[in-house]
């Protein structure tokens, strides 16, 4: 099965200091990899490196066949972080998913027939038609990232990128965002790559975790990367892994700045 991603002997340097080094991976499709790792591991530049945004210090990265050179590659889907619109931001819901139809970034795209109905195949597919026609600035931010699921997935990409899409959003609009990504991922056999600091929401959806930590990476499946024992090798201190009700959490990990579920310095999660 020809991966849907891969990369090979992948670098990163920032500032003098090497993140990780000599990254091997391959994302088959109908995979879920999620990317997980403290602030400035280099979750998202190796992200923006797929998009053709960004570099790295070495290695290179083959998106679909096609090595990854520049950005633009539509068959790629991109769901960014969720960060409110302005509240006067001068489209409707309807309007930023029509950007993702037309492949337009900036400007109005002229309407037509089929565009229409992909629109509104695309609306109802993410639970949006109720609001479709609402300005964008006005909405939730848990609307407003359903509206960024079905503009990234307008294409049916077989590659989708998902750069910390669950940020801000309460359990409820993370199950909905998760349930729509998955789905697609189910019916497209489409390959995902997941950065986020939280694994709980999609721990029962991932087939693999890349850890970057410490300067170094690790690659498996949940059971074998989320223990004490490789968690605590990778950061290069005592770091224990615990499990209840179906949940993670990472207590003494050294990037405590930051309050989020997967990592917590206290014990009181």
């Amino acid at each position: 099965m020809t991966p849907v991603l891969s990369v090979r002997g992948a670098s990163l340097e920032r500032d003098g200091r090497t993140l990780w080094e000599g990254l091997d991976l391959d994302v088959r499709p109908g995979e879920m990899l999620a990317v997980l790792g403290p602030s400035g591991s280099g979750k998202t530049t190796l992200m923006r490196a797929v998009l053709g945004l960004d570099r790295l210090s070495a290695g290179t990265i083959t998106a679909l066949g096609e090595p990854v050179r520049r950005a633009g590659n539509r068959a790629i889907g991109y769901v960014p972080q969720q960060r409110p619109l302005p509240r006067d931001t001068a489209l409707r819901g309807r309007d930023l998913v029509q950007l993702g139809v037309d492949g337009h970034r900036f400007g109005f795209p002229f309407p037509r027939r089929r565009t229409h109905a992909r629109v509104d195949e695309l609306l109802a597919a993410v639970g949006a038609s109720g609001f479709a026609d609402r300005d964008a600035g006005t909405l939730s931010g848990g609307e407003q990232q359903r509206l960024r699921v079905a503009q990234a997935l307008a294409d049916e990409p077989r590659l989708v990128l998902c750069d910390e899409p669950l940020t801000s959003l309460d359990l409820a609009n993370q199950q909905a965002v998760v349930a729509l990504i998955e789905r697609h991922r189910r019916q497209k056999d489409a390959g995902i790559l997941f950065v986020t600091h939280d694994i709980n929401p999609v721990l029962d959806k991932v087939d693999r975790i890349l850890y970057l930590a410490g300067g170094h990476f690790t690659l498996g499946t949940p059971d074998e990367v989320l223990t004490t024992e490789v968690l605590s090798r990778l950061y290069g201190v005592p770091v224990f892994v615990l499990r209840a009700g179906g949940r993670v959490v990472v207590v003494g990990a050294p990037d405590a700045e930051e309050p989020h579920l997967h990592h917590d310095e206290e014990s009181h999660a």
